[in-house]
C-alpha cells in the first residue's frame, strides 16, 4: 500500500469514565513538595512510580522495556499516537495520556517528554485498570493477579489481543533483561518465576466495534484473526463472472501446477486500518487498485484477514512473486517509521508470520520474510516496485519476536567474504527511532565517502528510495574493505551491485547495470559475516542477464563476466525442471539460471 490515512475508534463509554475517575481517587497524587525524578535517574523513576501506585515495579519495567525500549522518543508519538516508554494514547479508540494527566494532576505534555513522569503515568493507568476489573475495587496482591490489568492497558480492539499482549510481558518478566535507557543508564531486570493468573482477565472484553465488512466468525486460518474475508463473488480472479479490477486475488490451486508458498511479504498500509479496508473492498472498477493482502495488522496488534491462505493476493507488483507469497499489511507509514510502530503490532504481525512459518515450513530469515522493498518488479521498464516498509522497520527485532513464538533460527554457518548488517544493538542500547536511526546502509562510488552516492532512482531527500543502499540481513560479498580516508569513521566493503545508472540519461532506461561500489558501515554497526553460497556469475556472453523472477526473459538488468554476488537459495521453476538462483542483486533480490553460476568455495576466498 502507499501514502496516507487516519485512525477510526471508539471512545469510552461513559460508566467507564465513571469508574477511571472512582480509581483516581485511590492513586497518590504528588504534593507541591514531591521529589520529582530527574530523567538520568531511570531506575528510581519505577520505584517512586511502585511506591505510589503499588504496581510492582518489575512489571513497570517490563512494560516500560516493551512497549518504548526503555525510551521516551523524544516525545514523539508512536503509529496509535502514544507517548513514551509507557505508550500513553490519545486517539479515537481510548485516551489514557489525559487521564494519566488528570490521575496525576500534571500537564500531559510532560507526560510526553518526561521519561519519569511517564512511568508514573503507565503505573497510574495500571492500577485504574487492576481496580476497574476487580469486583471488590481492590488492587491485586501479587505480580500474577496484574495480568488482567495489563490485557486492559492495552485497550486492543479483541480480546484475543489484549491477551497476546499481556502474555507478551509476561514472558519478559520470567526472561528478565539488561538493557540501556535513553538517558545511558542501565536497567537490570532479573528473570523471575512468574505464572500469570489469567483468570483475572475474564472480566476484559474487546474494547472496538469490528468495522464493517468483518465478522467475529473464525476465518479457518489463522485462529486469532478478524474475519474480513473478500466475497470471492466479487474479488477472486479465477472465477468467470469477474472483473479486473475490482477482483484482486486469484486461488493458488488455479494455476494447472502446484504453487508452493515461497514468503512472507511485509508491507506497511500508508494509512489506518479502516483506509486498507476500504482500498481492498473496493467493488468500484473505475476507482479499485485491483490489489489486496491475505492480512491486515492493526496498529493495537489486531490481525484481520481478507483473502484464505490457499489463495494469492495482488500484493506484490510482482506477478510470480504474488503466486508464491502471502502478504502482510502492517498499518503504518515508510517515511516516518520512526514515530515508531508499536509493540502490540510488532507482537501481532510476528505471532501472525510464526503461524505461516510453522505452516509452509519456512525458514526464520530475510530471504523469505522479505519487505516489499526487496521485491524486485518483473523487468526493468517497469520501475523499481515499492519501497515499504522502509527504513524504520527493525527486522532484527522483529525476527526475535517471531523466534520467541518457537520458530528456531536456521543453523547456517557464516559465509567467509560476505557481510551481513543488522539492528538489534541499538534496541540493546535504548531503542530511540530517529529520522537518523534506521536499517539502510548507503553506497558511494568510490572507497570514500567523498566520492559521492552512487545514482539514486528518484529525489536525493526521499528517505524511502531503495535504489542506492542496502537493507540490514541481507548479505552480499565483498572484495576488499577499507577506512574510510574522509575521516568520518565509516568502513568501506566493495560490493558488486545493480546501478540504476541509466535512468537520468536522455533516453531513459530502467535497465540496472552491475557495479563495483562501496558500502559505507558507521562505527559501532552491528556487522556480522552473512549467510548464502557465493556464485560467480558467467555465461558465453560478456553479459549475463537477471530476471525478475525464475522465469525466462523477464530481464532486470545485466552483470558481467566474473560479478560476484551472494545465493540465499535457489528455486526451481513452475511446472519444469530447470533450476534458478536467487541472487541479492541490488536493495533487491533477483535470479540467474543454473547455467550461469559458479559456485565460489569459501576455502578458496582471501581476504
Amino acid at each position: 500500500m502507499h501514502r496516507s490515512m487516519s485512525l477510526s475508534r471508539l471512545s469510552l463509554s461513559a460508566i467507564f469514565t465513571l469508574l477511571v475517575l472512582f480509581a483516581g481517587l485511590m492513586v497518590s497524587s504528588p504534593t507541591a513538595n514531591a521529589q520529582t525524578v530527574s530523567n538520568d535517574k531511570v531506575g528510581s523513576a519505577f520505584d517512586q512510580a511502585s511506591r505510589e501506585s503499588g504496581v510492582p515495579s518489575s512489571l513497570l519495567k517490563a512494560l516500560c522495556y516493551m512497549e518504548g525500549r526503555l525510551s521516551n522518543h523524544g516525545g514523539s508519538p508512536s503509529i496509535d499516537d502514544g507517548f513514551g516508554c509507557m505508550h500513553l494514547v490519545k486517539n479515537k479508540r481510548t485516551d489514557t495520556l489525559d487521564q494519566a494527566a488528570g490521575l496525576l494532576h500534571v500537564n500531559a505534555n510532560l507526560l510526553k517528554t518526561d521519561i519519569a513522569t511517564n512511568i508514573r503515568g503507565g503505573a497510574a493507568i495500571l492500577r485504574a485498570e487492576a481496580l476497574q476489573l476487580s469486583s471488590t475495587h481492590t488492587a491485586p496482591g501479587n505480580l500474577a493477579d496484574w495480568y488482567g490489568a495489563v490485557a486492559e492497558y492495552s485497550h486492543a480492539t479483541v480480546r484475543s489481543t489484549a491477551l497476546m499482549y499481556s502474555d507478551a510481558l509476561y514472558h519478559i518478566l520470567n526472561t528478565g533483561f539488561s538493557a540501556q535507557s535513553d538517558t545511558g543508564e542501565t536497567i537490570t531486570l532479573a528473570a523471575q518465576t512468574v505464572k500469570p493468573n489469567t483468570g483475572t482477565a475474564n472480566a476484559v472484553k474487546s474494547s472496538s466495534t469490528i468495522p464493517a465488512g468483518c465478522s467475529a466468525t473464525p476465518t479457518g486460518d489463522y485462529p486469532a484473526a478478524v474475519n474480513c474475508i473478500l466475497d470471492p463473488n466479487t474479488f477472486d480472479c479465477t472465477l468467470p463472472q469477474t472483473l479486473y479490477p475490482p477482483c484482486n486475488y486469484e486461488e493458488r490451486s488455479d494455476a494447472g501446477y502446484p504453487l508452493p508458498v515461497n514468503y512472507v511479504v511485509i508491507h506497511d498500509t500508508e494509512g489506518s486500518l479502516q483506509d486498507a479496508l476500504n482500498a481492498f473492498q473496493n467493488t468500484d472498477p473505475k476507482t479499485s487498485a485491483g490489489a489486496a493482502a491475505n492480512y491486515i495488522v492493526d496498529s493495537d496488534g489486531t490481525v484481520y484477514q481478507m483473502v484464505h491462505d490457499v489463495d494469492f493476493t495482488y500484493n506484490c507488483g510482482n506477478y510470480w512473486y504474488n503466486q508464491h507469497s502471502v502478504g502482510i499489511e502492517n498499518v503504518g507509514y515508510d517515511a516516518t517509521g520512526f514515530q515508531w510502530y508499536n509493540a502490540a503490532q510488532y507482537l501481532g504481525s510476528a505471532k501472525l508470520v510464526a503461524y505461516l512459518l510453522k505452516k509452509y515450513n519456512l525458514p526464520l530469515d530475510h530471504n523469505h520474510i522479505v519487505s516489499h522493498g526487496t521485491v524486485p518488479p518483473p523487468l526493468y521498464p517497469y520501475g523499481p516496485n515499492h519501497v515499504d516498509p522502509g527504513p524504520y522497520w527493525l527486522w532484527d527485532y522483529y525476527f526475535g519476536l517471531i523466534h520467541s513464538q518457537g520458530v528456531p533460527y536456521p543453523q547456517e554457518e557464516r559465509t567467509k567474504g560476505t557481510i551481513e548488517l543488522h539492528t538489534q544493538k541499538h534496541l540493546d542500547k535504548g531503542g530511540v527511532e530517529s529520522p537518523a536511526d534506521f536499517n539502510f546502509f548507503y553506497l558511494y562510488n568510490g572507497p570514500s565517502t567523498k566520492s559521492g552516492l552512487i545514482p539514486q532512482y528518484s529525489n536525493p531527500t526521499d528517505i524511502t528510495d531503495v535504489t542506492n543502499n542496502v537493507e540490514a540481513d541481507m548479505s552480499y560479498a565483498y572484495l576488499a574493505k577499507v577506512k574510510d580516508p574522509a575521516g568520518t569513521g565509516d568502513t568501506l566493503y566493495e560490493i558488486w551491485y545493480g546501478e540504476d545508472d541509466q535512468v537520468h540519461s536522455n533516453p531513459s532506461s530502467q535497465f540496472q547495470d552491475a557495479k563495483l561500489v562501496w558500502l559505507a558501515v558507521p562505527p559501532g554497526a552491528d556487522v556480522t559475516e552473512g549467510t548464502g553460497t557465493l556464485v560467480s556469475i558467467n555465461s558465453s556472453s560478456a553479459t549475463t542477464f537477471v530476471d525478475g523472477d525464475p522465469k525466462s526473459g523477464y530481464v532486470l538488468g545485466g552483470v558481467p563476466n566474473g560479478a560476484v554476488f551472494v545465493s540465499g537459495y535457489t528455486v526451481i521453476q513452475d511446472n519444469s525442471t530447470a533450476l534458478w538462483y536467487e541472487i541479492n542483486f541490488s536493495h533487491r533480490q533477483a535470479f540467474v539460471p543454473a547455467s550461469d553460476v559458479t559456485i565460489i568455495h569459501a576455502s578458496t576466498v582471501k581476504q
